[in-house]
């Protein structure tokens, strides 16, 4: 007698392509900039394994999830230095608030990236030079 043991089937998924799953990722980035964000964590929202978030981002963007993520970062520092009142704000606040704790090393990516510092963008009040 031969029978055929019934194997358990996964529903297959559905294969994103790379602008959907950074498309996805941008969007979890844009509500939880300021928190801790793990690399598991992120494949669990994009519904890709790591190997398809690297992909995805490098195709797209050009870069890892990682540094996208500090990236978005950083313009989200940017954007809150320019609306943010010098005298009441700081650099420091604002560059924990979004998880740069280690001041000099951000203060050094912040200039590569935008040509300035980030005092200097404080400073200015003027978000109409954003990127």
């Amino acid at each position: 007698m031969d029978t055929l043991l019934a194997l358990p089937t996964r529903p297959a998924r559905a294969r994103l392509r790379a602008p959907q799953i950074v498309k996805r990722l941008d969007a979890f980035l844009h509500e939880h900039l300021d928190e801790p964000i793990q690399m598991a964590q992120l494949c669990d929202i994009t519904g890709v394994s790591e190997r398809s978030l690297r992909n995805a981002c490098h195709a797209v963007c050009g870069t890892s999830p990682k540094r996208y993520l500090t990236r978005r970062r950083l313009e989200a520092v940017r954007l809150a230095l320019a609306k943010a009142r010098p005298g009441e704000d700081t650099v420091t606040r604002i560059a924990t608030e979004f998880g740069f704790f280690e001041l000099g090393r951000f203060a050094g990516m912040y200039s590569s990236v935008f040509g300035e510092r980030p005092s200097d963008t404080l400073r200015s009040g003027d978000g109409a030079n954003m990127c």
